[in-house]
């Protein structure tokens, strides 16, 4: 009773969201917008700041403790590899998906150049100078310190780190005993937590649908209207295919999880951050009937390696930038821009608009215009809403699966 309350204030406030919005947007000067569009989105940095102060905490004591839980490296290996073959197999249906969709429909082709964001690209073409080169991926993944990794939310060094440490516990079996109950107790507390934060999210989602309905008002979809509905069609495939392996897999067990992971979907949806309901999400799969040993192992390493929605988006916006621009991009280019993709994109869980930041590195490295990211700009934050739920659903999809191939699916969680 307690989760649908939630859920419905969710919705109210996303309604709200969109009527405040569009009223500012409509009566009050453009100085006014801005401002109002900066306080108001203080709601949201709030929410999200109280996820972000328990993530790190939670990635490295439920990720230790289950790694010490599945016992020895060979267990340990097993599923890891599991969760790859599936991981690979997702990303690579989504890049596929969405440069076959991009082809098809040519949403680059109904983009109006006179509409960019010029502003907002200049920030981005900023971030990508400063982030992405092969010196800098590689200290994106391996952290110098497990500190500032956590301290930074680099979610992916987090993982790299708890990797190791679970490892060197499992494989001093009782003298680490200590220490696993400690951190199991650790990630049980932070669990607690997490129902208070949550407590915050329908005033996240007012500030983040506010914000953003007040400096581009409803029109926004009179010029992107195709766009988007090009895309939320790739989204639309997209979802098909992974609920039909999905049922493959888990069968009349499919329902359930969807059912288990609703709240956490709209969540993710309506405040564009997967990083804000990885906690919930981790006490709904276990309510499903995934062992938290699975559960705390396949999910952290699912945020870095596993973000179907951002990767169907990062293929579907560099090509259709390229289309605006008039530029032809050959079979091979197509496929060899996929497989960069494919590289970049790992560990940008957590890193705000980051699908962007890649899209524009990738453009620069191809030949396209940059700068054209501008185009997509006014549109991004409701493909982006879209692409967000799809991540999330990808990764309560992977635990459930490699829950169910290692055996490990209770029947206990199967009905709410």
């Amino acid at each position: 009773m307690k989760q649908n309350r939630l859920t419905i204030y969710i919705l109210v406030a996303m309604a709200l969201g969109i009527a405040l919005g569009y009223f500012i947007h409509e009566r009050a000067s453009a100085e006014t917008i801005k401002s109002f569009s900066t306080n108001i989105k203080l709601f949201t940095t709030i929410f999200l700041r109280l996820v972000q102060m328990i993530i790190a905490p939670l990635v490295f004591s439920t990720l230790v403790v289950g790694i010490a839980k599945l016992g020895d490296l060979k267990t340990v290996g097993r599923v890891g590899g599991k969760a790859l073959l599936w991981f690979i197999s997702a990303s690579l249906a989504s890049l596929l998906l969405g440069m076959l969709l991009v082809n098809l429909f040519k949403p680059g082709a109904v983009i109006d150049l006179s509409n960019a964001d010029a502003a907002g690209a200049k920030d981005l073409l900023g971030k990508t100078h400063d982030s992405f080169s092969l010196g800098k991926f590689v200290e994106h993944v391996f952290p110098k310190s497990v500190i500032e990794a956590m301290a930074t939310n680099e979610i992916l060094q987090l993982v790299v780190f708890s990797i190791f440490f679970g490892v060197a516990t499992a494989a001093m079996g009782e003298k680490a005993k200590v220490v696993v109950k400690a951190l199991d107790a650790v990630a049980h507390v932070i669990l607690k937590m997490v129902g208070y934060v949550m407590n915050f999210a329908p005033l996240g989602v007012f500030g983040a649908i506010a914000a953003v309905i007040a400096t581009n008002g409803l029109q926004v979809f009179e010029f992107y209207g195709k766009y988007l509905l090009y895309f939320l069609l790739g989204i639309i495939a997209l979802w098909v295919v992974l609920l039909t392996v999905g049922f493959l897999i888990l069968k009349k067990r499919l329902p359930s999880l969807l059912r288990h992971i609703a709240q956490p979907l709209l969540i993710a949806f309506s405040t564009t951050s997967s990083e804000a309901v990885f906690p919930k999400l981790t006490e709904e799969l276990e309510r499903f009937g995934c062992k938290d040993k699975i559960v705390s192992f396949i999910l952290p390493l699912g945020y870095s390696f596993n973000l179907d929605g951002s990767m169907m988006y990062m293929t579907f916006a560099s090509i259709a930038i390229a289309q605006a621009y008039g530029i032809h991009l050959d079979l091979g280019t197509q496929l060899t821009m996929l497989l960069v993709l494919m590289l970049t994109s790992k560990g940008i869980a957590g890193v705000p608009r980051a699908s962007l930041v890649v899209v524009t590195a990738t453009c620069a490295m191809f030949k396209i215009p940059p700068e054209g990211i501008a185009l997509i700009l006014p549109i991004d934050h409701f493909c982006d809403m879209f692409r967000t739920g799809t991540n999330v659903l990808g990764n309560a999809l992977a635990t459930a699966v490699v829950s169910k191939w290692e055996g490990e699916l209770s029947d206990e969680g199967a009905k709410l």
